[in-house]
């Protein structure tokens, strides 16, 4: 299983409900068997930078692959870039 993390962050905060809202919208794709996108509780100080987390779960590097490839993620990128100051991601497979 591949563990597909991505955190955000906005460039104004009045957009941060946009970039979350718009994000969202890659749940519509097929192929993850899980797939969360939610706000950043702030509690640790060291990690306020980051607004949005995309948690998604993958059953191998295909079904990742055919998610990044869905005409939904072009889209969706598209929308939310503009409104992103920061995005980080990490792929990992899950022990």
């Amino acid at each position: 299983m591949i563990r597909h993390i991505v955190f955000f962050s906005a460039r104004r905060k009045e957009d941060v409900e946009a970039v979350r809202d718009g994000l969202m919208a890659l749940g519509k794709i097929p192929y993850s068997s899980l797939f969360e996108v939610t706000l950043n509780t702030k509690v640790d100080p060291l990690s306020d930078a980051i607004d949005v987390v995309v948690y998604a779960e993958f059953e191998d590097d295909a079904a990742l692959a055919a998610y990044k490839a869905h005409p939904l993620y072009a889209e969706t990128t598209s929308r939310v870039k503009p409104l992103r100051e920061l995005r980080y991601s990490a792929d990992v497979v899950a022990a």
